[in-house]
């Protein structure tokens, strides 16, 4: 059997970096992306390959689809180079950013922002990305606890969540022939640094969130890399076009 690969989107930092070190520990090889931080990159990859495996980082940005044949060129020369393979096995879309507006004050250009890093941009990624996942492959598309329950300021955002649920039945649906199954993963309120770290750093919303929580306290990064580890384990390949909601019980 061959060493398993995953490429996931946004793994320098946040919720994509502890998925990406949660799945190196569980013995899969990594090609990770980051945007701009191209140090912290160098540290994780510094980290991966303490835990014996191996990993690589390539500049993205997920919402320029126009770099995305130049960047599956890079995909495809590095499997040939690193593994001598020409396909990974998994592909996880998680790649964000976090912006707070509410409804009124939403402008088109935070929409655009929201709609070319979380839809468009994951849209046309896994498309271009579609010759180099094998047959027998994964997708996991990264969602929120927001596209369930609502709270103000997260409109526009959670609508373009909503939108990659819709796509991930989709794919699925036409990707199955291939043998890939297709789920999303919705995390709940997580303890990092996206939008800002308001929910790490804020006592009151945390209490406020923990409160609301069946099992009592916010998520953390831990919570969802598992949680990754386990939904593109070998033990799950059956289930298809589901959303998984990872939030300890939020808002039930």
């Amino acid at each position: 059997m061959s060493q398993r690969i995953a490429l996931v989107t946004g793994g320098s930092r946040g919720l994509g970096k502890n998925a990406v070190l949660k799945l190196a520990a569980a013995g899969v090889d990594i090609i990770f992306t980051y945007r701009s931080q191209q140090d912290a990159a160098r540290d994780v990859v510094a980290e991966i390959e303490k835990t014996g495996a191996k990993a690589v980082a390539l500049q993205l940005n997920v919402s320029e689809i126009a770099s995305f044949t130049e960047f599956a060129q890079q995909v495809k020369v590095q499997l040939k180079q690193e593994w001598g393979r020409d396909s990974v096995d998994c592909l996880v879309n998680n790649a964000g950013i976090g912006l707070y507006a509410p409804f009124a004050e939403t402008s088109e250009a935070m929409f655009d922002e929201l709609m070319n890093i979380h839809f468009k941009g994951p849209f046309f990624l896994t498309q271009q990305l579609l010759p180099l996942i094998a047959d027998g492959g994964r997708i996991l598309n990264v969602s929120t606890g927001l596209a369930r329950f609502a709270l103000p300021g997260y409109a526009a955002y959670a609508s373009m969540k909503g939108a990659m649920e819709v796509l991930t039945r989709y794919q699925a649906k036409e990707l199955g022939a291939r043998g890939i199954s297709v789920n999303s993963i919705a995390p709940g309120a997580i303890e990092t640094d996206f939008g800002g770290g308001h929910l790490r750093d804020n006592e009151e919303l945390n209490r406020y969130v923990a409160s609301q929580t069946a099992l009592g306290r916010t998520g953390l990064p831990d919570d969802i890399g598992e949680a990754i580890v386990a939904l593109l384990s070998d033990n799950l390949h059956w289930m298809t076009a589901q959303r998984i909601e990872v939030s300890g019980g939020m808002f039930l």
